[in-house]
């Protein structure tokens, strides 16, 4: 089992930079596949990005592709999300999901991004 923490939310202007940041407990955080999520109140969760256990493979949302970097330092136990050239429609809460090698998923409690028109 995996424990995650993010963190690095906050209020940011549009065409600013954020970078959050996911923190995992155990020994296991390297075999896990790492994901971002948002979600706005009132609406669907929505797939952010996804990286591989070794960050060989990363894939993004249309809507964040050029903008957003999902990256992992299996030394750190940590993932992290770069977000540049943020816009108003990136405010949400933001989440990371550990996916084992069995398929079970493990969430974090969530990271707040504001951004201001």
């Amino acid at each position: 089992q995996v424990q995650l923490v993010e963190s690095g939310g906050g209020l940011v202007q549009a065409g600013g930079s954020l970078r959050l940041a996911c923190a995992a407990s155990g020994r296991t955080f390297s075999s896990h596949d790492m994901e971002w999520y948002r979600q706005v109140p009132g609406k669907a969760r929505e797939f952010v990005a996804y990286i591989s256990t070794s960050g060989s493979t990363v894939q993004y949302a249309d809507s964040v592709k050029g903008r957003f970097t999902i990256s992992r330092d299996n030394a750190k136990n940590t993932a992290y999300l770069q977000m540049n050239n943020v816009k108003p429609e990136d405010t949400g809460m933001y989440w990371c999901n550990a996916i084992s090698p069995q398929g079970l998923d493990y969430r974090g409690p969530g990271t707040q991004v504001t951004v201001s028109a």
